[in-house]
């Protein structure tokens, strides 16, 4: 009795994706992704639902209970206006965590496409803006920002575009040296050939392929902006009064410390340095991830 062979499946469109999912595997199983992934997590539903997680109004003055201690009542105490420092810290995620990701994707995406341009077309170009990219990094990043806001103004969208423009010639640079990689390979060639215009060139061919860079400087460059958006409200050119940010907690509040008052200042700095932390270390995971 003759067996019959079964036909030959075909390969499916999905081989070649394989090698991602097994990236998203690993780092999926690494420790240190999830743990920053909790935290950062932790951070951004307080953000978004801060509001119904805090039991006392984070705005609300009661200068009858002004630097009041941790209590049952105050979790973490209050501040000199006799605001529950609690509430204000939960709160205070929203402003940071809208800021801080929008000027990385602001400076991700210019970076990104004065990157391309400048590797793709290399000669004069890669001399030009190359060295003007190189002279705004010998900049101190942190003296340009408070210059532009002093004199713009300081807003939520300066600070924005201010710490995006800021990100720009970094991200440039990380794009442009991945691109110099990629621009003499066959499939470039290939593009050309065809009669390919230089922008779908860098978008569609060559852009996909240094996509691993981009995405972890983005993530590096994140917690760099939180960091950033702390400094400038410390420094009163960021987020404004009446915000609970936690940069602008620690302005108002720092001086309290020689007080014996130090929940008013080190629950905000902690909170600023759980975020960063959290931050580094899905940039970490992510990096080790692609690099493999």
């Amino acid at each position: 009795m003759s067996t019959v062979t079964p036909p030959a499946v075909p390969p499916t469109q999905t081989a070649p994706r394989e090698p991602r999912f097994d990236r998203l595997r690993v780092l999926l199983r690494s420790p240190t992704f999830v743990v920053g992934v909790v935290i950062v997590g932790w951070w951004i539903v307080c953000a978004l639902a801060g509001q119904w997680i805090v039991r006392l109004d984070p705005y609300a003055s009661d200068p009858l209970n002004s630097l009041t201690p941790p209590d049952a009542t105050h979790w973490f105490g209050t501040d000199q206006l006799g605001r529950d420092v609690f509430s204000r810290v939960i709160v205070g995620a929203r402003d940071i965590l809208t800021i801080a990701p929008l000027a990385t994707l602001l400076g991700t995406l210019a970076g990104t496409a004065l990157g391309l341009i400048v590797g793709y077309f290399e000669g004069w170009v890669d001399n030009v803006v190359g060295r003007a990219i190189d002279a705004v990094l010998a900049l101190p990043l942190v003296i340009v920002a408070l210059l532009a806001l002093a004199a713009v103004g300081a807003s939520n969208l300066t600070v924005i575009l201010v710490i995006g423009i800021t990100f720009t010639p970094i991200t440039a640079r990380t794009v442009r040296a991945a691109v110099f990689a990629e621009r003499h390979l066959d499939y470039v060639a290939a593009a050309q050939l065809r009669g390919e215009h230089a922008p779908y060139i860098m978008f569609a061919e060559i852009l996909p392929n240094v996509l691993p860079p981009i995405i972890v400087e983005a993530t590096v460059r994140l917690g760099y902006a939180i960091f950033a958006v702390a400094t400038l409200s410390f420094l009163g050119f960021g987020i404004q009064p009446p915000s609970a940010d936690w940069g602008l907690a620690l302005s108002e509040s720092y001086t309290l410390m020689a007080g014996g008052a130090w929940w008013t200042v080190v629950f905000a700095a902690g909170a600023i340095a759980s975020l960063v932390v959290g931050v580094n270390l899905i940039a970490d995971s992510v990096q080790g991830v692609l690099d493999r």
